[in-house]
């Protein structure tokens, strides 16, 4: 049965507001479950919007900025929905649902119906990824509509996730043959000869995430036949030098430590049928001093070549934990006020 929502009072946007919500049907075990345990979920919803709620039983009145209780009655209907369908709530799921609550944008009203919005869904063999937010669903729209795409923010926003399942989306539904992770060997001033093993062993860790995101969508067993049988590549940027990629679906993960030929290289080894994906995060470049980022060249170069797209995330875009969020941003805002140049190597 959908979830209604009794119609909110009319008040003028910024001021103080109080909204009476109804949560249809009146269940005891769902409601339980849409305020957690000792009401946590609400007042985690509470503290994030800076609002105030008190319910008793399916009547829950909202109190504080309108526009801010008007995302909150979005939010609480729209959980409520979720639970009904067999949803389970943590306060994970529930950051991450106010994520896509952009207060910076919530002086539309239209912004609130968009924070509940299922659209964009990529679903994989294990789960359903669903973008959240708006440069999130922008991002998820250019790579399926553009061969040539580039994702660049800051650590946490989804970039490198969001592409996996694109890929994985795609291999599943036949429109490639193959999938192909790409990351250059460079890490935080780490060289592979530092490792031990075989090349394999030596180029794995650096491409741990992409496992880990392989796994969580298509289970292990799965991915090891996949890439037993060619189906999955994951190799280093060197590897690419030469070759022509048709009918696959290409991850370069951590840009920003490609050089200008290296990115060059890669953006020319594209061939038909195929869809690239360039992730990156310029604040966090490992190439040694006076090296430019090929990434940050990219950007320039082929800012306005058509059939190319940049989507980029701000700190408001960041989906892990809430601290993930300011730390980034006190980095920024200390890079800036010290006057730090950024896309250039540590020294």
């Amino acid at each position: 049965m959908d979830t209604e929502q009794s119609a909110p009072e009319v008040t003028p946007p910024g001021l103080a507001s109080h909204i009476t919500l109804s949560l249809e049907p009146n269940d005891a075990r769902n409601l339980a479950a849409l305020c957690g345990q000792l009401d946590s979920h609400l007042r985690q919803i509470e503290k994030r919007l800076d609002i105030t709620i008190q319910n008793r039983s399916n009547q829950f009145e909202l109190r504080g900025a309108h526009e801010r209780c008007q995302i909150a009655a979005s939010l609480l209907s729209s959980l409520y929905t979720d639970i009904e369908k067999g949803a389970q709530l943590s306060p994970e799921s529930i950051h991450l649902r106010l994520q896509e609550a952009d207060l910076e944008l919530l002086s539309d009203p239209q912004v609130a119906d968009a924070a509940t919005d299922t659209g964009g869904l990529i679903r994989t063999k294990r789960l359903s990824v669903r973008p959240r937010g708006q440069n999130q669903r922008q991002y998820v729209s250019a790579i399926s509509t553009h061969d040539i795409n580039f994702g660049v923010g800051p650590a946490g926003t989804g970039k490198t996730y969001l592409a996996v399942a694109c890929a994985v989306r795609a291999l599943l539904n036949e429109q490639v043959k193959r999938i192909l992770l790409v990351r250059p060997a460079v890490e935080a001033g780490e060289r592979l000869g530092f490792l031990p093993g075989d090349l394999s062993q030596k180029v794995d860790p650096y491409l741990r995430p992409l496992y880990d995101a392989l796994y969580e969508m298509l289970g292990f067993e799965t991915v090891n036949k996949y890439i037993e049988r060619h189906i999955i590549e994951v190799a280093p940027l060197a590897f690419m030098r030469g070759r022509t990629l048709n009918h696959a679906f290409i991850i370069l993960d951590e840009a920003q430590n490609t050089t200008r030929e290296q990115m060059k290289m890669f953006l020319t080894r594209i061939g038909f049928g195929s869809t690239a994906v360039v992730t990156g995060d310029t604040s966090q470049i490992d190439l040694p001093k006076g090296t430019q980022s090929g990434l940050t060249h990219a950007m320039t170069v082929l800012d306005e070549v058509a059939g190319i797209t940049f989507t980029e995330f701000g700190n408001k875009d960041v989906v892990r934990h809430p601290l993930v969020q300011r730390v980034v941003s006190a980095y920024d805002a200390f890079e800036q006020g010290n006057g730090s140049p950024r896309g250039e190597g540590p020294p």
